[in-house]
């Protein structure tokens, strides 16, 4: 009886935390946690596809994304003027290295139609790692230290 015990236990110490743990950390290993923050995705909304398309265009041949996704037919419902507004817009998910970040605001900032533009980024904290690796292969590395 003791020894059914005992083995019920070790049992369920496994199911219910090495395992587990075992999972989590193999998961972290293949799936792209040392590039945790090397990466971003930002989100741009303009008024047209068209706009999106061709500012997805700039930043890609600029080499300041990787990839632009067009997500048409958005809504956006926001206070501007002190009045409710509802626009229909299409959304720009591109992904980028943090480092690019502020280069590719400022880029957004100089093509966009608005006054003023939603620019915002998250890091990447995890991801498939050949597509991470991807990224980086396309929005190379700047050396800003050598202008100087």
């Amino acid at each position: 009886m003791l020894f059914s015990l005992h083995k019920k236990s070790l049992i369920t110490f496994y199911f219910s935390i090495l395992r587990p743990c075992f999972v989590l950390s193999q998961a972290n290993m293949s799936s792209g946690i040392e590039d945790a923050g090397k990466f971003s995705v930002a989100y741009v909304t303009v008024p047209t596809v068209e706009v999106a398309r061709s500012m997805g265009h700039g930043l890609v041949k600029n080499k300041l994304a990787a990839c632009v996704n067009v997500i048409p037919q958005i809504t956006s419902i926001y206070e501007w003027d002190d009045q409710i507004k509802e626009d229909s817009e299409a959304l720009l998910m591109i992904k980028t290295r943090t480092s690019e970040v502020d280069r590719l605001i400022e880029f957004v900032r100089t093509k966009h139609p608005y006054t003023v533009c939603e620019v915002i980024s998250l890091p990447i904290q995890n991801g498939n790692p050949p597509y991470l690796k991807w990224i980086g292969e396309s929005v190379p590395v700047k050396d800003y230290t050598s202008n100087v």
